[in-house]
C-alpha cells in the first residue's frame, strides 16, 4: 500500500520532506516511526490524514502520515 509520509522540522535532517512509501498491509505508525530511525521520545506530533492519532493505528491506502518533533526553547 502506499503512504505519504511527511517530516517537519529536524526529522527532516539528513532524511527527507514527505516521501511515498511503499509499505505491506497492517503497518502501523510505531513501525514507521522505528524505520526512520526516529526516538519515540522526540516526537511532538502524530497527524495521519490531518487528525492527532496513537502509534499504534494501522495505516490504509493512501493515507498522509506527518510526523513532528518536540519544540523546544525559552
Amino acid at each position: 500500500m502506499k503512504v505519504l509520509i511527511k517530516l517537519f522540522a529536524t526529522f527532516r535532517n539528513e532524511r527527507f520532506k514527505q516521501e511515498e512509501k511503499d509499505l505491506p498491509p497492517g503497518t502501523t505508525i510505531r513501525q514507521v516511526v522505528a524505520q526512520l530511525e526516529i526516538a519515540e521520545e522526540a516526537l511532538g506530533m502524530v497527524m495521519l490524514n490531518g487528525r492527532h492519532t496513537p502509534l499504534d493505528q494501522e495505516l490504509s491506502e493512501g493515507d498522509t502520515l506527518s510526523l513532528f518533533p518536540l519544540v523546544g526553547g525559552g
